[in-house]
């Protein structure tokens, strides 16, 4: 990575610190977390909490993203202090609650007639902040997440973010919280699979998350002895995968585990969308679905049974490994000493062996995905897994 600028040290834990923005002393800070849920939130709730407590600053929790700052949305603003916090570094989820339905610039309001309009909320959310006594804001989150909090930052909100996705696609660090235990979890599904699909002969397909990037699918594909991985960053022509089958079987592997991003695409074609209940009378197209179609595709042009499993939200949940929960910790400690430090419009970010503060802007430029000429993927290539290119 790009050198970057370290995130300041400690101060003295007892002192209260003068903003910025110049508009006198952090005394209450709040945490959201939005987006996707990701092994890891809990930690990072409770480093902020204990971090912030240690400078005689008080902390509050805003619960479903920022519904918990508007007075018609359910959610609440809350205390956190350490017996709130106590016991949580181990637990999956978040205690806040979390959702990808709350948007403060297009904030979906129910009208008389039972339609759905988008308004902008955000001067509501900035508003409803200062009523509340809080001085900065910790922003836990994905790309759409951070995005949402650079925007309220550009209009003079305090905050600073916490990268967390399982999909790792936050261009700026080289790791974000909750991708290790993913790969994990589907890692340990697929060593599963491995003895069914050779005691019944067939070819088992697993798809995983990833709709931009494939790091889940490769790392997890790569750690279970997949036969063939398919991801984002390369289309796959189905005939090169089925070619993969018929070798191993030529060989007398009579089995094969194929491991699929779900936004893998084939050559000259489109992401596989589903439609999902989305609540009372409104469905949604959801991406998903690849696996069926690939595992629909290989039967027929090979002849071979074939069964498709597909992880999805199992990913998400569960207890962090030990790696995402320090991680989370380190994350949640350094977003503190960025506000005591007045480095807001900030992301802190992991560049080993460092976890630094770089912009908001920066860190959302890109997704970072796999590099189709990187190590890990020539490792897969060295070692014999099909690509499907």
């Amino acid at each position: 990575m790009n050198e970057r600028k370290a995130v300041p040290g400690d101060d003295d834990p007892g002192t209260t610190t003068p903003r910025a923005d110049g508009a006198g002393e952090i005394k209450t800070i709040a945490i959201n977390t939005g987006g996707g849920d990701a092994p890891g939130l809990n930690a990072v709730i409770r480093a902020i909490v204990l971090s912030a407590r240690r400078r005689g600053w008080s902390v509050v929790g805003i619960e479903n993203g920022y519904g918990g700052l508007l007075p018609d949305d359910p959610g609440r603003v809350i205390p956190l202090g350490a017996d709130e916090v106590r016991g949580i570094t181990h637990r999956g989820g978040t205690i806040l609650g979390t959702t990808n339905r709350s948007d403060p610039f297009a904030w979906p309001v129910r009208l008389p007639d039972g339609s759905i309009e988008a308004r902008d909320r955000s001067g509501e959310i900035i508003e409803s902040l200062r009523e509340h006594g809080i001085d900065a804001l910790i922003a836990i989150g994905g790309d759409g997440s951070l995005d949402l909090a650079h925007r309220l930052s550009k209009r003079g909100l305090p905050v600073v973010g916490v990268p967390k996705t399982i999909d790792n696609d936050l261009c700026g660090t080289s790791l974000t919280f909750g991708f290790l235990t993913a790969v994990a979890t589907a890692t340990d599904a697929i060593g599963k699979l491995h003895s069914t699909a050779e005691s019944h002969r067939r070819v088992m397909v697993v798809e995983v998350m990833g709709r931009d990037a494939g790091w889940i699918a490769l790392y997890s594909g790569l750690a279970g002895s997949a036969d063939v991985i398919l991801i984002p960053e390369i289309p796959f022509d189905i005939e090169r995968v089925c070619d993969k089958i018929r070798e191993r079987e030529a060989a007398g592997r009579e089995f094969s585990i194929v491991c699929v991003a779900e936004g893998a695409t084939p050559a000259g074609g489109e992401m596989v969308m589903k439609t999902v209940p989305g609540g009372g009378t409104d469905d949604q197209e959801r991406l998903g679905g690849l696996g069926d179609m690939v595992a629909h595709e290989i039967a027929r042009r090979t002849g071979k049974e074939t069964r498709s499993l597909t992880l999805g939200h199992l990913q998400r949940g569960g207890t962090p490994t030990s790696y995402d929960r320090v991680i989370s910790l380190r994350f949640g400690a350094a977003a503190v000493r960025c506000v005591a430090r007045g480095r807001f419009g900030t992301m802190v970010a992991l560049d080993p062996p460092h976890v630094r503060a770089i912009p908001l802007g920066e860190a959302l430029a890109n997704l970072k995905l796999v590099p189709v000429d990187g190590d890990i993927v020539m490792t897969a290539q060295a070692i014999g897994v099909s690509l499907g290119d």
